[in-house]
């Protein structure tokens, strides 16, 4: 296919097949570009047809088995991406003329928070915000975050380790939710509970990966008190954990919002204390053209996710005074 250079006053491009050349440049391919738009391969290809069509230049190369965009794509593309970050403040700021706020927000998280914060959260949200439509996407880590920045999402829930040394990450910002304290559970069955940090020297353990904040809490445990743990299970998710510990094949470390649809006896909550907490907190994207506060949709989702941590702060407190 060929192009001929058209005169600049008679070129008119299309903001939304801008669109599209933006997302194939950040995501790097047309597959993903597709995924992020929810559109076909084939209907993204069209796309960036007409585009070329309409300025008159190439800006894919097609040469390559991997789509690339030409010197002038990236050109093109760089401009698309400020047009979509000045469509995205002038939403924000005509938000602050509307009497009620509406529109989706995209959330990513992980099942503790999605059980424990954003389920109520949402009840708030529908009764409050009923035009705010808020979607949920199962992300942890370093994919929520990715997606975060790329637009996929627009607010990422997120944890690490309180005694860790925070993170900067480029052009986010975080907005603390609650500390959920670490407990120390074991099986019921055992003749001896650990009751003190010694007594877990030689005991098997039912661990977190090394990459997640339980995991990185128990590294941080066994080299303050000078012993090397005995990793037999590496669990990800809690609820197979809390099964594991149930049935008598280690101790593990859990986040207190774990133990809340545990029943009482199921497994032993240890008195052992000084293992830490880990911090949840919402993570949106840092504007070019504002400071670091989110968008008023944004805003009102963080409000409601802080209120629901402040009625499981309650929950919990009930819960271990009648424990």
């Amino acid at each position: 296919m060929s192009y001929h250079p058209r005169k600049l006053s008679y070129m008119e491009i299309d903001p939304r097949r801008l669109r599209v050349l933006h997302e194939v440049a950040r995501r790097g391919g047309v597959m993903r570009a597709a995924e992020a738009l929810h559109l076909t391969a084939s209907a993204v290809s069209q796309q960036l047809a007409l585009l070329e069509r309409e300025v008159g230049l190439s800006l894919i190369d097609r040469s390559q088995r991997r789509v690339a965009l030409t010197p002038a794509g990236r050109v093109l593309a760089g401009y698309a991406e400020r047009v979509e970050e000045e469509l995205d403040e002038a939403r924000r700021e005509l938000i602050r003329f509307t009497e009620r706020l509406a529109g989706p927000v995209a959330i990513a998280a992980f099942p503790t928070v999605i059980r424990h914060l954003l389920v109520p959260a949402l009840a708030d949200l529908a009764e409050r915000h009923p035009r705010i439509t808020p979607r949920i996407r199962e992300l942890y880590g370093p994919p929520a975050l990715s997606e975060l920045r790329l637009g996929g999402v627009d607010l990422a829930l997120t944890e690490q380790d309180a005694d860790e040394a925070v993170v900067a990450r480029q052009a986010i910002v975080s907005h603390p939710l609650y500390v959920d304290e670490y407990r120390i559970v074991a099986p019921p069955g055992w003749a001896e509970v650990p009751r003190q940090v010694p007594d877990l020297a030689e005991v098997p353990w039912v661990a977190g990966p090394l990459d997640h904040a339980s995991g990185q809490a128990l590294e941080r445990l066994a080299a303050l008190h000078g012993f090397t743990p005995r990793r037999v299970h590496t669990i990800q998710e809690f609820p197979p954990t809390l099964a594991l510990v149930a049935a008598g094949h280690g101790v593990a470390i859990v986040p207190s919002l774990a133990l809340l649809d545990v029943p009482d006896g199921e497994v032993v909550v240890t008195g052992i204390t000084g293992v830490g907490a880990r911090k949840l907190d919402a993570v949106t994207r840092l504007s070019r053209t504002r400071s670091g506060e989110p968008d008023p949709v944004q805003a009102v989702v963080i409000a409601a996710l802080r209120e629901a941590a402040e009625g499981l702060a309650e929950r919990l407190r009930a819960r271990w005074r009648t424990s």
